[in-house]
């Protein structure tokens, strides 16, 4: 019987192309998980550990096992500019599986960004490096690079379940996935999203004290008061 292979690797997949990724350039998470039916966002426990935040790009997805990053690293060789290391664990907590050597060559090959549900290490570093890292905590202790893991292949991290290509958007709120195939129906969706989240705003400037939406749903017959 052949043995389990180390790593399973696709090498090749598509990417949403400039115009697209351009859509969600300015758009905070928040309004993007809006314009997908308030859907999207990852675990609030994947949290950034750099000064640095926004991402955007395409996901590059990696599976690990706890306590090692050969998959990790061997993800590089594959990886085109714009896209977004996406390392799931399965929420290890033994080891980093990323510190600022694997961030800094992440960097040199084109990538935008590192998330991750397990634990990264080297926070000096990683910042010095320059790229967004959200992670779920920090540990010194470092992994080891034997496998088994996946390059390309769909992945859950966070509670989400990330392809390859997918769109990642991050920032201070935490990271929000867009699915490939969806993509552009979401970005399309953002303006809608922006003229109410801008509605809103300007009435809370002109003073409002309630939405406007309020008054009309509490008139509902769902809504008992006791007095």
């Amino acid at each position: 019987m052949a043995e389990a292979p180390t790593l399973t690797i696709r090498r090749d997949w598509p990417r949403p192309d400039a115009a697209l990724v351009q859509a969600f350039a300015t758009a905070p998470t928040g309004w993007v998980a809006d314009a997908q039916g308030r859907r999207g966002a990852l675990h609030h426990g994947i949290r950034p550990f750099t000064a640095a935040t926004r991402i955007l790009g395409a996901a590059l997805p990696v599976w690990s096992r706890g306590r090692d990053n050969l998959a990790p690293y061997a993800a590089l060789g594959f990886a085109r500019p714009g896209d977004v290391l996406m390392i799931a664990t399965e929420d290890d907590q033994s080891a980093a599986v990323a510190g600022d050597i694997l961030l800094g060559m992440a960097r040199n090959a084109g990538m935008v960004g590192l998330v991750t549900d397990g634990l990264v290490r080297d926070v000096p570093g990683m910042v010095a490096v320059g790229l967004p890292v959200f992670a779920r905590g920090l540990s010194p202790n470092s992994p080891r690079k034997d496998g088994p893991g996946t390059i390309g292949l769909p992945i859950t991290l966070g509670g989400v379940m990330v392809g390859p290509g997918d769109l990642v958007v991050a920032d201070g709120d935490g990271v929000v996935i867009v699915p490939l195939a969806e993509a552009a129906s979401v970005a399309a969706a953002l303006a809608g999203v922006a003229a109410r989240e801008g509605a809103m705003d300007q009435a809370v400037q002109a003073g409002a004290c309630t939405p406007g939406w309020l008054a009309a749903r509490l008139a509902q017959p769902d809504i008992r008061f006791l007095d």
